[in-house]
């Protein structure tokens, strides 16, 4: 057995930061087991330190960003 992980998967709308509730768009694997989830402020608060630890993280922020597609006119 190798000490790789297994890729997480995506983080959907359901996943919801520990901290506050939002929605989670970071994950943060810990070496002892066990995952934390977080929005991006909290994310940017947090993450350092949990990489420093030996965590891995998993950042969606960011989609935060990504241009939506625009919406035709056909309904005119």
């Amino acid at each position: 057995m190798t000490g790789t992980l297994a890729p997480a998967k995506q983080l959907t709308a359901a996943d919801r930061c520990d901290r506050c509730g939002a929605q989670a768009y970071i994950r943060a694997t810990l070496p002892i087991g066990g995952e934390l989830l977080f929005c991006a402020h909290h994310g940017r608060q947090h993450v350092a330190v949990l990489r420093d630890k030996g965590a891995n993280i998993q950042d969606e922020s960011a989609r935060l960003s990504s241009t939506p597609s625009k919406a035709t006119n056909d309904e005119r």
